[in-house]
């Protein structure tokens, strides 16, 4: 049985950090694109990272460029989301997802993802 469990957020103020973090179970995220996607309120979810294995690049929204980082710690089967400078507009509940073999051109595409978290909320106070 796959799960996805994220986990680290919580409410910071406007211009705090927060490390996201989402450890996979039953199965090796080293094999799997990842991605993180977030949805506000009254908004649809929305890409804002993802990463087809190791080594490979990295993409994300341009709303997080700069700001965001991505990694991998394929020993703890986890994955990390750095967010740095955070404005009000960045909060919402963030989720990860997982997909083996997903098509380049397909990565910031929710629908491709089939394995997802169960989100975690991520709270910016201005």
């Amino acid at each position: 049985q796959v799960q996805l469990v994220e986990s680290g957020g919580g409410v910071v103020q406007t211009g705090g950090s927060l490390r996201l973090s989402c450890a996979a179970s039953g199965l090796t995220f080293s094999a799997y694109a990842v991605a993180w996607f977030r949805q506000a309120p009254g908004k649809e979810r929305e890409f804002v990272v993802a990463n087809r294995r190791s080594g490979d690049p990295i993409y994300y929204a341009d709303s997080v460029k700069g700001r965001f980082t991505f990694s991998r710690d394929n020993a703890k089967n986890t994955v990390y989301l750095q967010m740095n400078s955070l404005q009000p507009e960045d909060s919402a509940v963030y989720y990860c997802a997982a997909k083996r073999g997903i098509i380049l051109s397909s990565i910031r595409n929710q629908l491709q993802y089939d394995y997802w978290g169960q989100g975690t909320q991520v709270t910016i106070s201005s």
